[in-house]
């Protein structure tokens, strides 16, 4: 692929967003086409600032996903791939499996279902009782579970450190500390103004996360996706508690709603975090009630939000007193480990959650993308987004490529 003239645009791509799928697609863009001129941009002084850095650190196994979505062959695909990456690449995991968790009988229909849809999917899963059970997690009720071979945890925000290291050494660029004010799509290019000085691109990736939605406004995406943006609170276990948890523990989750429910993970450092919940932000990055935005606030009462609370109302009304109240908290997580006192948790870090919210008050399931006349956005791609990172990056570039070739 030739490179290009002088007179034209300063970069062949621009990628707005150094989070782990931003970064997978420019390391595959790097890897795949080192002649193109690529940047990566964002606002943030670090790379993995936001949802890729602040999660549970888990590489899921695809158990959860319809068989025909593309979350579950994404998932399937990318945790291969993250493995391999991890291992060629010395950094920090373990895949050291998982229990869901029926807790009464009447999770058991449910559990059936995952059974069903993970064997589907390819997952390395079997059924156990009560007493297998306790031989892995000894401190956890349950009267029956899915034991989950290929789940396991990492270091997310070292597998991003390292991919920024394979598009500067791809040839590419990553500008931390650059803000996206403003873009404007030509014919032929795209002209990106920031805080930190304009930029040119005959191509552009969008991998804004909990502002996807808004750079594809700029760039003129038709669609009526928007990012409702959800806090996960954690807590962490204390460590003189943290035997009580081997290593992954999970409900079965409910089925009409995008969430797992509140789990308890063993963390690549050692720790255990009990979480998270799912509660509205009150911003893009309402890592707190006291963070607020008025004008994101408003947008909390336009009709499909109001669709979304009369839907899951009595849902949303208890991961909002879990949020308010740390013995609920407490209540939820001795659901599945009843020996874990409400002084055995201490409050620990939150994340935002970039969902998609339809026009008709839907909770987006699966991952979303878009095109525009010179760019792809990628609209939703929450958990399993980064298991699934490096398979979506291929995904992305795979598609630019078409566009490009097409184009010239």
């Amino acid at each position: 692929m030739a490179l290009m003239a002088a007179s034209d645009p300063d970069f062949d791509v621009v990628i707005v967003g150094a989070g782990i799928v931003g970064l997978a697609t420019a390391a595959a863009l790097a890897r795949w086409h080192s002649p193109l001129r690529v940047v990566v941009v964002d606002k943030e002084d670090v790379t993995a600032a936001h949802q890729s850095g602040r999660n549970s650190g888990v590489i899921h196994s695809g158990v959860y996903y319809a068989p025909d979505s593309a979350k579950a062959r994404l998932c399937r695909r990318g945790r291969a791939m993250l493995v391999r990456y991890c291992g060629e690449n010395g950094i920090a995991h373990e895949i050291c499996g998982k229990v869901i968790v029926a807790t009464s009988d009447d999770e058991l229909g449910r559990l059936d279902d995952l059974e069903r849809r993970g064997t589907a999917n390819g997952v390395s899963l079997e059924r156990i009782g009560p007493g297998r059970l306790r031989e892995l997690e000894p401190y956890v009720h349950g009267v029956a579970a899915l034991h989950v071979h290929d789940a396991g945890i990492v270091d997310y925000p070292g597998v991003c450190t390292a991919l920024s290291h394979d598009v500067v050494a791809g040839g590419g660029e990553v500008r931390l500390g650059t803000e996206v004010l403003s873009l404007n799509e030509s014919p032929r290019s795209v002209e990106i103004t920031t805080s930190a000085g304009d930029i040119s691109a005959r191509w552009l990736v969008n991998c804004a996360g909990l502002f996807a939605d808004t750079v594809a406004a700029m760039a003129g995406v038709e669609t009526d996706l928007r990012i409702l943006p959800m806090r996960g609170e954690y807590m962490d276990l204390r460590p003189q508690r943290r035997h009580l948890v081997q290593n992954l523990i999970y409900p079965v989750p409910d089925p009409s709603f995008p969430f797992l429910g509140v789990h308890l993970t063993r963390t690549i450092g050692g720790g255990i975090h009990a979480g998270p919940n799912a509660v509205p932000a009150l911003a893009r990055e309402g890592y707190d009630w006291l963070t607020v935005d008025l004008g994101h606030v408003r947008t909390l009462i336009d009709a499909p939000v109001r669709r979304l609370g009369l839907r899951h109302w009595r849902t949303a009304l208890d991961e909002i007193t879990r949020s308010w109240s740390p013995g609920r908290f407490g209540d939820a997580v001795r659901r599945l480990v009843p020996a874990v006192r409400d002084e055995d948790l201490e409050f620990a870090p939150a994340g935002v959650r970039a969902q998609a919210l339809d026009g008709r008050g839907n909770l987006v399931d699966d991952f979303a993308f878009a095109d525009s006349n010179r760019g792809v956005h990628v609209l939703n791609a929450p958990s399993p987004g980064a298991t699934a990172s490096l398979a979506i990056g291929e995904e992305i570039a795979a598609r630019l490529t078409e566009r490009i070739v097409a184009a010239d």
